[in-house]
């Protein structure tokens, strides 16, 4: 099965093919010549999950699959929210995020965040959502080298480490993109 990933962010591409089986052909939008960058003009991150999908199957005609990830963080009444990859603003630098975070929590005590991933499949002219949750917190200052975005400052509940401290498998495991993407195999394989 051919199914391409309305995305050309490699370290999302990269996650998501470490966890497909290999009887699924993962294209990226580079591989159909898709260059444009998509809108995410939604105001949540289904609808952006759902424009990205969309777009794809209604230019190139492609089975296909985009997702859209946030970051809720409680103390900041849910920022950054559906802007969590242009938080800091258009240049979408993690690092400027990251930074821009860290500083809007300087002396709060209430640390709890989210990450929430939706997946929008467009297969065979259905439409499929899914939906993958962590709950955590974020960290006081950055920590660890992998991973990308936000993972240097966020720790899940029940681990001691950032994602940006573990391993690819760990982060497949326990992430909210890999819960989605759980979900989408376990629908495909059936």
């Amino acid at each position: 099965m051919k199914l391409v990933f309305a995305s050309n962010n490699k370290n999302k591409i990269q996650e998501i093919r470490h966890q497909l089986p290999t009887d699924i052909e993962l294209l990226s939008l580079a591989d159909i010549g898709c260059f444009e960058d998509i809108p995410e003009t939604a105001y949540t991150i289904e609808g952006n999950a759902i424009l990205k999908a969309n777009y794809v199957t209604e230019k190139y005609g492609y089975n296909c699959f985009a997702d859209d990830t946030g970051l809720e963080v409680e103390a900041l009444n849910g920022e950054p929210g559906v802007y969590s990859a242009r938080y800091a603003g258009e240049q979408k630098d993690a690092n400027d995020n990251m930074d821009k975070l860290l500083s809007n929590l300087k002396g709060k005590e209430n640390r709890k965040a989210f990450f929430k991933t939706v997946i929008a499949l467009n297969l065979n002219g259905e439409q499929h959502l899914f939906t993958g949750i962590v709950n955590g917190e974020i960290t006081t200052e950055k920590a660890g080298d992998k991973g990308f975005g936000y993972d240097p400052v966020f720790k899940p509940v029940g681990l001691n480490l950032t994602f940006a401290q573990i391993s690819m498998d760990q982060k497949a495991k326990l992430s909210h993109r890999g819960r989605a993407v759980q979900q989408l195999i376990a629908f495909l394989k059936n």
